[in-house]
């Protein structure tokens, strides 16, 4: 089925539309990531380093919004593929409600007790003070980004990926300006450091909301309908939860886990904390084409699942799998090549740069892994509504292996830096085998709307 598709031009150009704008989407975030990283590193290593130990409240965030646009996408993908745009438009305004009265705990979290939760991060007091400070700041993004992922995932499942796309790559790259302005006090502006970091986030995040809401007042655009967040269809909220709870669960299940491997490196001394934060953000921007891949190909099959053509939505799978493989050994190697550059640019101590250099060396071999991973699991079962497999294989790797494997080499083996990180950079590969067998299974080509129809 797979070489069926080769060929395939309406496979192709259907691919392009969506993986590009959503990769490129991805690429903007990551780099407002790394130019928080790169800019306040100029300003000092124990300044980034707080941020990138603050920002692991933000990824808590985004794991609940990732669950939520997940299974946005489950059902509004297929919805459209089916052509019935009201049903589209429902789930759009149950995500919404739902997702905006979680964002005000995190808003309310960040602005109220910032100190208590860096100290949940770290124990060295510069980084709880620093750290404190971004939080306090940057607390009214969190209710924004609640907000416009909901509207940009509204936008990508109904045709308007490169919209969607446009729109998060203008407003991160405002980001990344207004960064270079207040974190460094360039182009007449005052030099606030990781308050200036703080300011820009929250600024981009207000524009992208109002620029959301403009370009879905446009006509043929799906609409956050008052009647529709008044009014909750019960039984489509009935299977949204049955198939997004577990994606929910395995987030929270992954998230906190990779959340505790960011605790352990916060306590293997600073110049740990340094390195590992300056290798999220080079994997976090490496993997852009692969979390691309994932988005764009899950919409695609489902896409093709809710019109009913379930032999094109598998043959689809395989070609996507193929292309994910190609996709992590691309990033890994482009990783590889540009390890001498950031090891350059890393104004950090000779211990946090040899560290760092063993790290990105793991991270090549980790975006095989991620890539073939995130488009299984996260974009073709998921397209499909099998999401039970991702909690449970995460559960399994994460908390029965890395988490403990973690805790027992950095507390009582007390084994090198590099070492524990070695470990807790496994669970990518350790999912791989069976990732491979559940795929074969073929248990995600299922057409979700046909208990929906009324």
């Amino acid at each position: 089925m797979v070489k069926a598709v080769v060929g395939d031009r309406e496979f192709h150009k259907k691919f392009l539309s969506l993986v590009l704008p959503i990769a490129l989407q991805q690429l903007m975030l990551a780099a407002v990531s790394a130019s928080d990283a790169v800019m306040l590193n100029f300003v000092s290593q124990d300044k980034m380093s707080a941020v990138s130990l603050a920002v692991q409240i933000t990824f808590v965030e985004n794991l609940f919004l990732a669950a939520m646009t997940i299974g946005q996408s489950m059902l509004a993908a297929q919805y459209w593929g089916k052509k019935d745009v009201a049903a589209v438009e429902k789930v759009f305004a149950y995500v919404m409600k739902i997702t905006v009265m979680v964002a005000w705990f995190f808003f309310l979290a960040a602005l109220c007790v910032p100190s208590f939760l860096m100290r949940l991060l770290t124990n060295e007091p510069v980084l709880i003070a620093e750290g404190a400070t971004y939080l306090r700041i940057v607390s009214p993004s969190y209710l924004l980004a609640g907000v416009s992922q909901v509207y940009l995932c509204a936008l990508k499942n109904s045709g308007k990926a490169r919209q969607a796309g446009v729109i998060s790559a203008v407003c991160m790259a405002g980001d990344m300006l207004m960064n270079a302005a207040l974190i460094a006090g360039l182009w007449g502006f005052p030099r606030l450091e990781i308050a200036g970091a703080a300011i820009s986030t929250t600024v981009a995040r207000t524009v992208e909301v109002l620029w959301c809401m403009a370009e879905t007042a446009r006509k043929n655009s799906v609409k956050l309908r008052r009647k529709y967040m008044l009014h909750t269809d019960r039984r489509l909220a009935g299977s949204f939860w049955k198939h997004t709870a577990p994606v929910l669960g395995n987030e929270i299940v992954w998230g906190v886990g990779f959340t505790m491997v960011s605790v352990i490196m916060g306590h293997l001394g600073r110049d740990a904390v340094a390195a590992h934060a300056i290798a999220g953000v080079v994997k976090n921007l490496a993997a852009c084409l692969c979390l691309g891949l994932a988005g764009g190909g899950g919409i695609l099959i489902g896409n093709e699942l809710g019109a009913g053509r379930l032999a094109r939505a598998r043959a689809y799978g395989g070609r996507l799998c193929a292309l994910a493989l190609l996709a992590g050994v691309v990033s890994g190697a482009v990783l590889l090549a540009c390890s001498p550059l950031i090891l350059a640019l890393a104004e950090i101590s000779d211990t946090a740069a040899g560290y760092l250099r063993g790290m990105l060396h793991i991270c090549a071999w980790y975006m095989i892994g991620k890539s073939v991973n995130a488009t299984t699991v996260a974009g073709i079962f998921c397209a499909g509504g099998d999401s039970r497999f991702g909690l449970l294989c995460d559960a399994v790797v994460m908390w029965g292996i890395i988490v403990p494997t973690g805790l027992l080499a950095a507390f009582v083996l007390r084994l090198p830096v590099m070492a524990v990180y070695l470990l807790v950079s496994l669970d990518e590969l350790l999912k791989l085998p069976a990732v491979y067998r559940h795929y074969k299974t073929y248990a995600w080509v299922k057409d979700l709307t046909i208990k929906e129809e009324r």
